[in-house]
């Protein structure tokens, strides 16, 4: 068991090791730029886990770090939104509707593929609305694509518990470095 431990922290650890501390200070200092912000928000996209990690990150943005964040994962918007566009479209109605020009949009999705995420990034690059996104699997995923030209974060596996642990990683060390602090409480 202990070995098994080990060799995960140790997958986990190479694949953070990839990331720079200027991409993420990069993506901080947008970020930065939406604190006690009234008018704009930054706007979170994921399905199932990712969704979780969007849910998470969006409330200690807004909470911790005063920037002004949110996610549509209303069960009630869903169901709405997919019964009346389909379910690959309803994430780009909600950006319609509450999407406004300076907004920041950041997409979480594993694979980088799902028809609801792509759709909604086509969407905000047609209508530029700056995106953010976090993708895993295979580097020339629909998601990086779209966003070529952007901040995106890939992380270089296949195995969705390690994509979405890096992803939730790398947004919450964001959170922290715009708070300016880290605490270590043990015990």
């Amino acid at each position: 068991m202990n070995n098994f431990f080990e060799k995960n922290k140790n997958i986990l650890t190479q694949l953070l090791d990839g990331f720079s501390y200027d991409e993420l200070k990069k993506c901080a200092d947008i970020f930065k730029k939406y604190k006690n912000n009234k008018k704009n928000k930054i706007i979170f996209f994921g399905n199932g886990g990712s969704a979780s990690i969007c849910n998470h990150v969006s409330v200690d943005l807004s909470k911790n770090a005063k920037v002004k964040a949110t996610t549509f994962n209303e069960a009630n918007l869903i169901t709405c939104l997919s019964n009346d566009y389909g379910h690959d479209k309803w994430m780009k109605e909600a950006l319609k509707i509450h999407c406004a020009k300076k907004d920041l949009v950041v997409f979480v999705s594993s694979s980088g593929n799902s028809k609801n995420i792509v759709n909604a990034a086509k969407w905000c690059k047609q209508n530029n609305i700056k995106i953010i996104t976090f993708t895993g699997f295979s580097k020339n995923n629909l998601l990086n694509k779209i966003n070529k030209n952007g901040i995106s974060f890939w992380v270089n596996s296949k195995a969705y518990n390690h994509v979405e642990m890096c992803h939730l990683y790398l947004l919450l060390a964001i959170v922290d470095f715009i708070i300016g602090k880290l605490e270590y409480k043990f015990n």
